[in-house]
């Protein structure tokens, strides 16, 4: 069925009259209401009723326009009132003259003519001096030695110095020129004692086929099905109350 759908229910044959079909009198008798003083119910007690008068209207004699004029509240008896009060206004419009200012004057200089200070000493850089006046200073002098044989108008004093150690007639003279013990060369244990194992580090052989055998890892333990019609299974069970009697009976003591 094509379209929006519009429930179940479908249109069908009247099954019998309505009520809309029968004459009635309907609504046509009125009782009178309990409130209001127009039309109340003369069975019922009337309450006491109260009314909001009108505006009054404005007496032909005597017709004024009233407060209908507006005076500022800065009116007063003797005349206006005006407080003070600041007004902003634009800066005027000035020719700009460049004038020193304030920075731009120094008065340190000025305060040793006007107040007392102590002496003070500056420290200013070195003056060349001029072509005539350049003449050597202690400087540029060699004084003569005064120390050691070689003085010019001293006594020298007797000079003494460290010679080496002399190897003649000493226990520490090889007259024969023998040869010591770090003249020969180291001789290997193996020359003249039993040679001590050797071992070293090879690579990794590989196994033959006849020591392959298979380990605990290549045995899968899990397969029961293959001599078990279904694996195990657990599951959790329901919690046993604790006032339900014990399937097995208690057996008493001899």
């Amino acid at each position: 069925m094509e379209g929006p759908w519009v429930g179940t229910w479908r249109p069908h044959p009247r099954r019998g009259p309505i009520l809309a079909e029968f004459i009635t009198p309907g609504p046509k008798y009125w009782i009178p209401g309990t409130t209001g003083h127009a039309s109340h119910d003369p069975t019922r007690d009337k309450a006491p009723a109260y009314t909001f008068r009108g505006a009054k209207g404005p007496a032909a004699e005597n017709c004024s326009p009233g407060p209908r004029y507006f005076i500022h509240p800065s009116i007063t008896k003797v005349g206006k009132y005006i407080p003070p009060s600041a007004h902003l206004i634009g800066r005027p419009k000035t020719k700009s003259e460049v004038t020193p200012g304030p920075s731009d004057y120094s008065t340190e200089k000025a305060d040793k003519h006007v107040y007392s200070n102590a002496p003070v000493q500056s420290m200013v850089f070195r003056h060349k001096l001029a072509g005539a006046l350049q003449t050597p200073g202690p400087g540029a002098y060699t004084l003569p030695r005064l120390l050691g044989p070689n003085t010019v108008y001293t006594h020298a004093n007797p000079c003494y110095s460290m010679r080496w150690k002399s190897m003649y007639n000493s226990c520490f003279q090889d007259l024969a020129k023998t040869p010591g013990p770090a003249a020969f060369s180291k001789v290997e244990l193996d020359v003249y004692k039993k040679r001590a194992p050797k071992y070293t580090m090879g690579l990794k052989t590989k196994l033959t086929d006849k020591f392959l055998r298979p380990g605990p890892a290549d045995y899968c333990v899990g397969k029961v099905t293959l001599i078990k019609p279904r694996e195990p299974a657990y599951t959790f069970g329901l919690r046993h109350s604790l006032y339900k009697a014990a399937l097995l009976p208690r057996v008493p003591p001899e």
